[in-house]
């Protein structure tokens, strides 16, 4: 049985991947107590992000797995300011992990999810977007960067 990586694997092998370095391999801490709880707003801003973003995918009724062809082109709401918003939201939730920690080993992990995401599953959805949606999506691509 072959199983596909997706996105919240990643994730939430990089949020274990994180505690682990930190308990095991904190090198040095750079972010101390009180500032280390600032941590928690970036999760919490994440945490918000892909649930509105997850919530707009399931009102247009289209695919939240990145390796089937999308029903529709979602472009509203947050996808107003960010192509990606789930990815957003998770980096920005291994970004608030990190400073949470405060180990400096601790954010490789948002930094190395980043470039994983973007060569592993955004490169391929926008190639997928752009066969379905054409003009459309190229337009869109325009109007909208990336992450933010």
């Amino acid at each position: 049985m072959k199983i596909k990586l997706m996105p919240p694997m990643i994730f939430y092998g990089f949020i274990l991947l994180a505690i682990i370095s930190n308990l095991f391999l904190p090198i040095k801490k750079i972010i101390v107590y009180p500032y280390n709880y600032l941590g928690i707003v970036l999760i919490l801003v994440g945490l918000l992000i892909d649930m509105w973003a997850w919530m707009l995918f399931r009102r247009r009724k289209t695919t939240l797995n990145p390796f089937k062809r999308p029903l529709k082109l979602v472009n509203s709401g947050l996808f107003k300011i960010s192509r990606n918003p789930m990815y957003l939201g998770m980096d920005l939730i291994l970004w608030g992990t990190s400073i949470l920690l405060g180990s400096l080993i601790t954010f490789i992990f948002p930094i190395l999810f980043t470039i994983l995401i973007k060569k592993l599953f955004i490169e391929f959805e926008e190639k997928n977007l752009e066969k379905k949606f054409g003009k459309r999506y190229f337009n869109y691509k325009k109007r909208v960067r990336r992450w933010i």
